[in-house]
């Protein structure tokens, strides 16, 4: 848990320039939640307005389709914070699930509770727009990744920023997230082996 406050505490010195001491308040209301390996984190409908930075593990996001196939929507892992778009921005029920893919520990805080605390130290604001703006800024990454790049393009694109990542997420969900069949990742790690050969 100290480890994660540590990030925050420096994300919000670079954000505002408040100090470390000057954070208690709002770290008084975190808790460190521990989850097992594919244990659901949101469910589809909740309408809790959780917020969470991942000290450890991988999580996904996922629909159901109406043939019983799920859609992944993102992958989140260490360093990142996890919430959803729909009950934290639109104030509705959630329609995905998010669910652990290894275990995974978080910094957990009520979003409800977080708001209160910005009306009596303002000063904490910056990080509450830098969360907001983050998740704006991967929506909408990834709406031009699907209109711009090419299946290959956007997984050559993850493996160059996330290797370690993509190592410990089983290859169905990284074909689900970039739109294709794992059949299809199959395909394009095949070319790009054989391409890494012949050099």
């Amino acid at each position: 848990m100290e480890a994660s406050i540590n990030i925050l505490q420096q994300l919000l010195f670079e954000l505002s320039g408040i100090l470390p001491d000057d954070t208690q308040p709002l770290f008084n209301m975190t808790k460190m939640v521990s989850l097992d390996a594919n244990e659901v984190y949101i469910r589809r409908g909740d309408t809790n307005r959780k917020l969470a930075f991942i000290e450890k593990g991988i999580m996904r996001s996922y629909s159901i389709k109406d043939n019983g196939d799920d859609a992944t929507l993102f992958l989140r892992w260490e360093g990142q914070f996890i919430a959803s778009h729909d009950t934290i921005i639109h104030r509705k029920p959630s329609r995905f699930i998010y669910r652990t893919l290894e275990p995974v520990i978080l910094l957990e805080m009520d979003y409800d509770i977080l708001e209160s605390i910005l009306k009596t130290y303002p000063e904490y604001e910056p990080l509450r727009n830098f969360f907001l703006m983050r998740m704006l800024a991967e929506t909408l990454q990834m709406m031009e990744s699907f209109v711009m790049q090419s299946p290959e393009e956007r997984y050559r694109e993850l493996l160059a920023e996330r290797f370690n990542v993509v190592n410990r997420v089983p290859g169905k969900y990284i074909a689900s997230m970039l739109g294709i069949t794992p059949v299809s990742l199959s395909r394009i790690r095949k070319r790009m082996y054989v391409k890494q050969k012949s050099f």
